[in-house]
């Protein structure tokens, strides 16, 4: 398949009149398209307005869809002990699954073609499937909560290991290597000490890499120092939660000492923007985070924190954010977001050769279009991608040479049917 457009490689090379060529999973050639139609004569060819590289997702709940808007207007530990921990709580295999289709349906009609899922506590095979079903690649957990977890979810601690490295061994690998599997603890407060340290080994043992919420609310920070006489990173990094295998969801409230940690143990950051916005979590210090060499990417939470999982809302939320919080219209500038949400969050997943279109890499390929009044004029690509671009923009997405979603409409699940179910079974779960 001949791909051809205005083609973003990467965030800062743009190709006009440019093409992608396809054989199988893999680009095998990146340039003009005049250049390729003659190259490649026997290849099918499709155009689109612009073809960028497939976003990353790199913090999503995907199983919290059926909550979308439950919990608007309450802090973070309000918003999780009241409403999402017993809504998930309520969830049967059937729920989870629905949920988590519903969740991957919506990633991949906006563009993003690989996510970092936390999913919940039971059911999490239901998750796997639906991410095999829909084609999306993605690094899934089962969460782990072995204290301060409301009933139905609080696990016992060996129980809790002994079910990640059952899924581990199953999933890791699966659906040609698209799906992986993290080692997912919810948080350091619903995590005993035995547990987080049981997630290392764990993830040591199998080579998985860990993913976890961290420094997201003040009053989560402060329970964490009152427990273990540490700042939050801190006791992540005294367990064994740090590294370049460990991504660290939202780190909004950090000392010096706790960045210094980041950066000297390679761990990744996620940022949340409108999640961290929607509940007053705060701002995170992203642009120290990149000046000091941590790797950053960008997520958009869960359904009910933030109420859609398009990753074009996020960065530009990200972007203006940080020029309000530095108030200097110079800081967080388009490519360096789109660069987070693209090669940074392939980095985070531990997926190689995906989030540029290169000869050689995955061909997880998005295409959008511009045919439209607020893409007129465009006077810099990356500018309208990241400040007006929308993910109902997206025309197709493709995940290792597969078609996902083509001309609004999902190839791989009945999209109608998964909506149907999900409007239905909400009303029970919530």
């Amino acid at each position: 398949m001949l791909l051809s457009g205005t083609v973003v490689v990467d965030a800062s090379t743009v190709v006009e009149d440019g093409g992608v060529v396809i054989d199988g999973d893999e680009i095998i050639a990146v340039g003009q398209a005049a250049d390729l139609a003659d190259r490649y004569p026997d290849h099918v060819r499709r155009s689109y307005d612009v073809l960028v590289p497939g976003l990353v997702g790199a913090h999503v709940h995907s199983v919290q869809s059926l909550g979308r808007g439950i919990a608007d207007d309450t802090a973070l530990l309000e918003w999780l002990y009241e409403y999402v921990l017993p809504m998930e709580a309520n969830m049967g295999p059937e729920a989870m699954e629905v949920a988590a289709l519903l969740g991957y349906l919506e990633l991949v009609e906006s563009g993003v073609t690989t996510c970092i899922d936390h999913l919940s506590v039971a059911h999490a095979d239901r998750a796997f499937e639906a991410a095999r079903a829909v084609g999306i690649r993605g690094l899934l957990g089962k969460v782990l909560m072995d204290k301060d977890a409301p009933e139905g979810l609080r696990e016992d601690t060996d129980a809790a290991l002994a079910e990640s490295e059952r899924l581990a061994r199953r999933y890791d690998g699966a659906n040609g290597g698209r799906i992986r599997y993290a080692v997912t603890p919810r948080f350091a407060l619903s995590c005993t000490e035995a547990c987080l340290r049981g997630v290392r080994d764990l993830a040591d043992e199998y080579g998985l890499r860990i993913h976890v919420h961290a420094s997201e609310n003040r009053e989560e920070c402060a329970a964490v120092r009152e427990e273990t006489g540490m700042e939050n990173v801190e006791w992540l990094d005294e367990v064994g939660l740090t590294g370049e295998d460990c991504v660290l969801a939202h780190c909004v409230h950090t000392s010096e000492r706790e960045r210094g940690i980041l950066a000297e143990t390679g761990t990744h950051v996620v940022h949340c923007p409108s999640s961290n916005m929607k509940l007053a979590s705060g701002v995170a210090p992203v642009e120290t985070y990149l000046d000091r060499g941590i790797n950053v990417a960008l997520g958009n939470d869960g359904p009910p924190c933030n109420n859609t999982l398009d990753p074009y809302t996020e960065m530009r939320q990200a972007s203006l954010l940080g020029k309000v919080d530095a108030l200097d219209p110079t800081a967080l500038p388009a490519r360096r977001v789109f660069e987070m949400a693209t090669a940074n969050g392939a980095r985070a997943a531990g997926f190689d050769r995906i989030g540029e279109l290169r000869e050689g890499w995955r061909a997880d390929v998005v295409g959008l279009s511009t045919d439209l009044t607020r893409a007129t004029p465009i006077h810099d690509l990356l500018s309208h991608l990241v400040f007006a671009a929308h993910g109902d923009d997206v025309r197709f997405t493709m995940v290792d040479g597969e078609v996902l979603y083509d001309d609004g409409e999902p190839t791989t699940v009945d999209a109608d049917a998964v909506r149907e179910r999900a409007a239905e079974l909400a009303e029970t779960v919530v």
